[in-house]
């Protein structure tokens, strides 16, 4: 389940990088400084999302090749991984730590809302997918 956590949670940061960062260009990782600070920031997040994906999906395959992937541990543990990452995000990143807001020069409050209850969704899927895996008696092997 954390192999697939861990790919959960770079899936979800390459795509608030992409979409939120670079497409619609709402926000850097750290916004308190200068735009160069900002990309600086960005990069360093890349690079951190794009280890984690490369890390997760070797691990992943050495799990397949152990024969020791559970599918519905996978899934559980992806879920988990986005939610995760999200609400982190949502709530350490913009409000405890206040490294960036999601959009400036309009009322966040509908942005956090929409973005938290939809880490939350993840989360909460997660978790369900993670208690129906583990009732599952004998699902290919260990979870992953």
């Amino acid at each position: 389940m954390a192999v697939c956590a861990l790919i959960g949670a770079a899936v979800t940061a390459a795509v608030d990088e992409i979409v939120f960062h670079q497409i619609l260009g709402w926000h850097h990782f750290y916004d308190r400084s200068t735009t160069g600070a900002g990309l600086l920031s960005d990069g360093l997040l890349h690079t951190a999302e794009l280890l984690g994906l490369c890390a997760g999906f070797f691990l992943y395959a050495d799990l397949r090749r152990r024969r020791a992937l559970s599918a519905p541990h996978a899934w559980a543990g992806l879920f988990l991984g986005m939610g995760a990452f999200q609400l982190f995000d949502g709530i350490v990143d913009h409000k405890l730590l206040h490294l960036h807001q999601i959009r400036y020069g309009v009322d966040v409050t509908p942005y956090d809302w929409a973005w938290n209850l939809a880490g939350l969704v993840l989360l909460l899927t997660g978790a369900g997918l993670a208690v129906r895996a583990a009732r599952r008696p004998g699902e290919g092997g260990p979870p992953a």
